[in-house]
């Protein structure tokens, strides 16, 4: 039987339709085949604002976060994290190319290249962890809420869409500011599998991408701070 993930879906529902404000608010009866099955939910309030139109980059991240929200919690704290930083990574892949057919800094064009080449090969890492771990035994509850792996699992996507920033018109600040709330979110996914996995290889992959990515979220940050005239 596939497990739903309760909290995750309602938690997505709230915060996506608080990013839309014509979206409707959700009622627990609204939400309610969420918690059946997320790959049902009406995702038409999965964009962060009416400008997502004019911001690819903005465009990639909403898409994202679809993606992720349409896969299910099954239960297994390795498997679900493999599969939900799939999507993650294959949403970051997509922005670096956007970067790279759009930006002009060399800066921002060198860590997307940077970034693609990383994230593919942790992807080609994660899909053969999803194989590996297809068949493996559950050890938490998606359902629950004060679980501590599908809490900081909630808490990553919480944290990606309350601190979404507002597009601008440079793309290479739009890529900046974008790619460095992903990377957030994915290094506390990352710390969740680290503290509560149980398979080690992925766990050294969690690790590896916590390093990387927070190296990376500080140079988009410090590129930020000195180009203050691309807001």
């Amino acid at each position: 039987m596939k497990k739903s993930s309760f909290p995750l879906a309602l938690l997505c529902a709230s915060l996506l339709a608080s990013c839309n404000p014509d979206a409707k608010t959700p009622t627990t009866a609204d939400s309610a085949p969420a918690a059946h099955d997320m790959a049902g939910m009406d995702h038409s309030a999965m964009a962060h604002d009416t400008n997502s139109a004019a911001s690819p980059q903005l465009t990639a991240m909403n898409e994202m976060m679809q993606q992720m929200h349409a896969v299910p919690m099954r239960g297994n704290t390795d498997y679900d994290f493999a599969r939900h930083m799939l999507a993650h990574h294959k949403g970051a892949v997509v922005m670096a190319d956007l970067e790279l057919r759009d930006g002009k800094d060399a800066t921002m064009r060198q860590l997307a290249e940077e970034i693609k080449a990383g994230q593919q090969q942790e992807i080609t890492a994660l899909e053969a962890a999803a194989t590996r771990l297809a068949d493996a035994p559950t050890n938490y509850n998606p359902k629950q809420a004060t679980d501590p792996f599908a809490s900081k699992m909630a808490a990553s996507m919480s944290g990606m869409m309350r601190n979404m920033p507002q597009p601008v018109a440079d793309p290479d600040m739009n890529f900046n500011m974008l790619m460095t709330v992903h990377h957030q979110s994915a290094v506390d996914m990352a710390q969740a599998e680290v503290a509560h996995g149980q398979d080690a290889q992925l766990k050294v992959l969690a690790r590896q991408m916590i390093a990387t990515q927070q190296k990376e979220i500080a140079a988009f940050k410090a590129w930020h701070n000195q180009n203050p005239e691309k807001m």
